[in-house]
């Protein structure tokens, strides 16, 4: 902003000098041209900067980047202001001294309030429905700097589920530990609300506000007043009112909560943080086609050499840069034999490339077990490799993942002594109807679930034992004393020494529950997690926030981990087609 014009004549320099020197004394001169300003406020608008005006006359329209030259138009003031002294006798010379002045106190006193506006309606206000927290305990540190509200029919439902040994009761207690602590830590006093980062969780930087006071739930009379889902959506609707224009959204997993939410005109969203991912199409598959020109684009940069039986590939190029960790990348041409290989190690835009060995050659089976496929050759590359401790591999029904994984296992235990036992777990998760409490010991309750097991070392005992109906019954005897079934609700607190773990039927975990399997592995023990994502029969799970994909998506590029998606059947042309149309 230019500054204003120096005084032209001495007479004006001097008594500048003095008017700023009792600027903080009132004289006469400058009231009469304070109250000549009040009677007579055209010349203002006529004089005003163009910006400066617009301010004043509407400000409700002028953002806070439109209005932030409004303070420096104050400046000029204690230079203008004397001029009115020094030309007080005459009318015509009061016009530019009041031009002045006029900057000095109306845009200041509109400004304050603005800035005030849109700090305060930028955050939301989100109310959660008991499902969320049941289904994620940490879910009261996940908004953000948005502030979160609790009906009291949701401390009254957590109170009815914190009781059992289930993962939804463990959850119930671990959140009322979390709402117990953030109200000690703020004296008790909940009218304010309790800042969520007071127990250190910094990513949360709003309020919990609790309901303690009866709201106005006027709902449509055709809903019942006494179910539990309704008395949060009148809250909701209460809320709305309250806080208006705040936005007010509902977040819950159950769907039919949700449409009834926008049905009456409220906002509702599912718990999005437990997702890995939107579309689980964008879920990351373990295998990268390279293009058909990729090789003549190498050029002379491409090294090859050879090392313990195997192949490495030195690459460059722009298509490193989508490689990853562990990632199969192939190279198939019509009338040609394919390249297979793995990334073994990444720096910028070079790449190594080790060849694989051929499963699907005979003479390299897995007892007993060849690949059919490019993905079954790549799956049984990871189950063999002893460097990978992770192993996830997702596909439809008849892949042959526990097949493999059963194979992979008994050649690792019996034959090569690497693994002491294998262990095998699922979720227990019924399709249809429970058919009730099961006899026996935790084996024999958990032999119904392990039919799998069952099929598959059938098929893998047919090929062993040379002996007849007697040896081949020692085998069956031997395999059997290696596989241990063991139930998911005890697992918490073991540590596996030295074990090749299988965890199948995986896509019915929740991450947490993923979580809690996953660390459980000690020194030297391989852990494999299958799971078709299409099959998922958990309540509120889908395959965007299945542990399965949240594995996946985690694991994805480290050094000891790799995944695979299987995608074609192998089971039989019947189930293959099934899998298809069905």
């Amino acid at each position: 902003m230019p500054l204003p014009p120096a005084p032209k004549t001495r007479g004006d320099k001097v008594q500048a000098s003095e008017s700023t020197g009792r600027s903080a004394k009132p004289n006469a001169k400058k009231l009469m041209a304070v109250s000549a300003l009040h009677k007579n406020p055209a010349p203002l608008a006529a004089a005003a900067p163009a910006s400066a005006a617009a301010a004043v006359q509407n400000p409700a329209q002028t953002g806070p980047a439109q209005r932030a030259p409004a303070p420096a138009a104050v400046l000029p003031a204690p230079n203008t202001q004397p001029a009115a002294k020094s030309s007080a006798p005459t009318p015509s010379s009061q016009a530019p001294a009041t031009k002045q002045a006029a900057p000095q106190t109306r845009p200041a006193r509109t400004e304050k309030p603005a800035r005030k506006k849109p700090a305060a309606g930028s955050t939301r206000l989100f109310v959660l429905d008991t499902n969320v927290l049941l289904h994620d305990p940490t879910a009261l540190f996940r908004f953000e700097e948005h502030d979160i509200y609790l009906p009291l029919i949701v401390l009254e439902e957590l109170d009815a589920h914190k009781k059992g040994t289930t993962e939804v009761a463990r959850n119930g207690r671990q959140v009322s530990r979390s709402l117990d602590a953030l109200v000690s830590l703020n004296n008790g006093d909940l009218s304010a609300g309790l800042r969520l980062d007071s127990t250190g969780q910094k990513q949360a930087s709003g309020k919990l506000l609790f309901q303690t006071t009866l709201l106005d739930e006027s709902l449509p009379k055709a809903l019942p007043q006494g179910k539990a889902d309704n008395q949060i959506l009148g809250v909701v609707h209460a809320l709305q009112k309250q806080f208006a224009p705040r936005e007010v959204i509902l977040v819950s997993k159950d769907i039919n909560m949700r449409v009834k939410a926008r049905a009456l005109g409220m906002a509702a969203e599912d718990y999005q943080n437990d997702k890995a991912l939107d579309d689980d199409e964008l879920l990351y598959n373990g295998a990268l086609a390279l293009p058909d020109n990729f090789w003549l684009k190498q050029g002379k940069k491409l090294e090859s050499w050879q090392s313990q039986g195997d192949t490495y590939y030195r690459v460059h190029g722009p298509t490193v840069q989508s490689m990853l960790i562990n990632q199969f990348v192939y190279y198939e041409s019509p009338g040609e034999a394919g390249l297979y290989t793995i990334v073994e190690e990444l720096q910028g835009d070079t790449a190594v490339l080790r060849t694989l060995r051929d499963y699907t050659s005979p003479k390299n089976n897995v007892w007993g077990v060849n690949a059919r496929n490019r993905e079954q050759n790549f799956a049984l590359s990871l189950l063999m490799n002893p460097n990978i401790d992770f192993v996830t591999l997702t596909g439809t029904a008849g892949t042959g993942k526990t097949l493999m994984a059963l194979a992979a296992g008994l050649t690792q235990v019996l034959d090569e002594r690497r693994y002491s036992e294998i262990i095998m777990t699922r979720a227990t998760v019924s399709v249809g109807e429970d058919i009730g409490f099961l006899p026996g010991t935790e084996e024999e309750k958990m032999g119904p679930w392990m039919g799998a097991l069952d099929d598959n070392l059938e098929f893998l005992s047919k090929g062993t034992g040379s002996g007849g109906e007697w040896g081949r019954a020692a085998s069956n005897d031997l395999i059997k004393s290696r596989i241990k079934i063991k139930s998911m609700n005890f697992m918490r607190g073991r540590t596996f020494l030295n074990k090749y773990v299988i965890i199948d039927e995986a896509q019915n975990l929740t991450p947490k529950q993923m979580k809690t399997l996953i660390t459980r592995a000690g020194p030297g023990t391989k852990i494999i997690c299958m799971g078709n994502l299409a099959q998922i029969d958990t309540p509120y799970l889908t395959e965007g926030s299945s542990g399965l994909t949240y594995a996946v998506d985690r694991f994805k590029g480290w050094a000891h981990s790799g995944h695979i998606t299987l995608a074609r059947g192998e089971r039989s042309r019947l189930a293959d087609f099934a899998s298809d149309v069905l």
